[in-house]
């Protein structure tokens, strides 16, 4: 899952505003279209969406609405329109700000900031006996840490996250590892084999993490 996802169709400013973003340490991914916004998305997730409103095609109050209809990711809108209505628009679909062009990129810069240090500060996930601290990305059992890697943990919050869903393996891997990724869609099951013998009371018969043969895997805590 990327930081950022940047859905902007000038060429010019998007490159800037992603060597920015970049600098500024945050991982992002960039569309020119509302489509290619949501197939992204869909693919591989994001924490936080900068969005223009005046694309081709799809506009980006069609994707701010799909995207709010299945998740809570924040999303800014960054635009040339100042109407009265579309502002209203934009905060009605569940924009969580609307910034007119030309704007001030420190401005921008501590808005996305803010987001980030506001939802990081109280993203706490307590499943059973499992605790997930998404600021530090760690896992206690019990209260005892639990030695998982950056994509042990990304897995676990995936599988709680869509409790009582089966994901599917393609998601998984694309969500976790990316399209950019060299790894092989098998170091997805070695992976969850690894979990498994930190979470599971005996996983040899897994009733946490269960395969959904020829599918996925089931979070079933």
């Amino acid at each position: 899952m990327v930081d950022i996802l940047l859905v902007e169709d000038n060429t010019e400013l998007c490159g800037l505003l992603c060597e920015l973003l970049r600098a500024e340490g945050y991982t992002v991914s960039s569309a020119e279209t509302g489509e290619k916004a949501l197939s992204l998305y869909e693919k591989y997730g994001a924490r936080l969406v900068l969005l223009d409103i005046n694309l081709p095609g799809m506009d980006g109050f069609t994707v701010c609405k799909a995207i709010r209809e299945k998740e809570n990711t924040p999303i800014i809108i960054l635009t040339a329109r100042a109407e009265r209505e579309d502002k209203l628009n934009g905060i009605l679909l569940g924009a969580d700000d609307y910034i007119e062009k030309p704007y001030d990129i420190d401005i921008l810069l501590a808005k996305i900031k803010g987001i980030f240090q506001r939802r990081l500060a109280r993203d706490i996930i307590t499943e059973g006996d499992l605790v997930l601290d998404l600021n530090a990305e760690t896992v206690t059992k019990n209260g005892e840490a639990l030695p998982v890697s950056m994509k042990e943990f990304a897995l676990l919050r995936m599988l709680i996250e869509n409790k009582g869903q089966t994901v599917a393996k393609e998601q998984l891997f694309n969500r976790i590892w990316g399209s950019d990724s060299e790894s092989e869609p098998q170091t997805l099951t070695v992976h969850i084999k690894w979990l498994r013998e930190k979470i599971e009371a005996d996983p040899r018969s897994p009733q946490l993490i269960q395969t959904v043969w020829g599918k996925g895997y089931r979070w079933g805590g």
